[in-house]
């Protein structure tokens, strides 16, 4: 082999790496939907070695996929992968007291490594706390508080005529100040959510907020355009996850449309099936499941007793078609 060639297969390779390192988090996400389409069709077994397979293949963990993996495994009486599960859980954040709280764990509890865990918790834990950045963690929960505060101002007006002029003259440029503050942190650390600080949740609700101002104010903003692709990339980069994302989206296509229409299925009504494609290829870009194996999954859930821990808020249960 020539020194050229060798230095052009190297060149190769190093770009191949770069390039699937950038696309490795919708992967993962795309194999979480495998396995729950095995939960559906009642592969429990297949499905739990998937997972393990996939835990295998990243070095960040979504809690989530953990716990459903571990309660999986209890279900299906594989005691040794469910306490092999619960320790990534409690690496990636998993409290002893919700542990403790969840009764379908509790065959693990009587397991003779369970003691063992119990000791070992807190060098477990301390994994998770290594990877947190805790200056960013307390400087976007401050600004999570500071929105909430703002945000009640809305509640003190009445009419949407009052609350739409509180929303453009004065949680605008409160938003604006938020977002610009979110992309400075973007820019630095990347995406403050589970990965980097431990929740997912502070952040995305900011970036709620703001696509909600208004349908005056939401047609010319411009600050959450210019984030977007940012947020593209923190979610190939696992630093954001699909849920998040998605309603981070959705309400923007509500605060557009009036709420009439939606881009994920969070928020607002899917009206009929051309519109349910739709949905379900913007849930397919960023690794999403789709409306109809959400629905089936929460099937699941009744008839087995398990939590699959899909996503509660603004849509809870069963998301419907209007025409069906």
């Amino acid at each position: 082999m020539t020194k050229s060639y060798l230095f052009l297969l190297l060149g190769w390779l190093f770009v191949s790496a770069e390039c699937n390192a950038q696309e490795s988090y919708l992967n993962y996400h795309s194999k979480v939907v495998e396995c729950e389409k095995l939960i559906i069709k009642g592969k429990y077994t297949s499905a739990i070695d998937q997972f393990d397979a996939l835990f295998n293949q990243f070095d960040f963990l979504f809690l989530r996929d953990i716990k459903v993996a571990t309660e999986l495994s209890t279900y299906e009486k594989d005691d040794e992968l469910g306490l092999k599960f619960l320790r990534l859980g409690i690496k990636a954040g998993w409290t002893l007291e919700s542990i403790l709280k969840n009764q379908r764990l509790r065959s693990l509890r009587e397991h003779s490594e369970w003691s063992e865990i119990v000791s070992s918790y807190d060098s477990l834990h301390k994994t998770y706390l290594s990877r947190l950045n805790f200056q960013i963690h307390d400087q976007v929960h401050e600004m999570f508080k500071k929105d909430q505060k703002k945000a009640l101002g809305a509640l003190f007006r009445i009419g949407q005529k009052a609350r739409n002029k509180y929303a453009e003259k004065k949680f605008a440029p409160h938003c604006e100040e938020q977002l610009q503050l979110l992309d400075s942190i973007l820019n630095q650390h990347g995406y403050p959510g589970e990965q980097l600080t431990g929740n997912s949740l502070w952040a995305s609700v900011i970036l709620c907020h703001h696509n909600s101002i208004s349908l005056n104010y939401n047609s010319k903003d411009t600050l959450g355009t210019q984030l977007k692709p940012k947020l593209v990339e923190a979610l190939k980069r696992g630093e954001i996850s699909p849920y998040e994302f998605a309603q981070i989206e959705d309400w923007k296509t509500a605060g557009l449309t009036g709420h009439e229409l939606t881009a994920c299925g969070f928020i607002g009504k899917i009206p009929n099936n051309t519109e349910l494609k739709r949905v379900n290829e913007n849930r397919s870009e960023i690794g999403l499941r789709s409306i109809e194996l959400r629905n089936n999954l929460i099937d699941v859930e009744k008839s087995t007793g398990l939590n699959l821990y899909l996503p509660k808020g603004w849509q809870n249960g069963k998301i419907m078609v209007a025409d069906k």
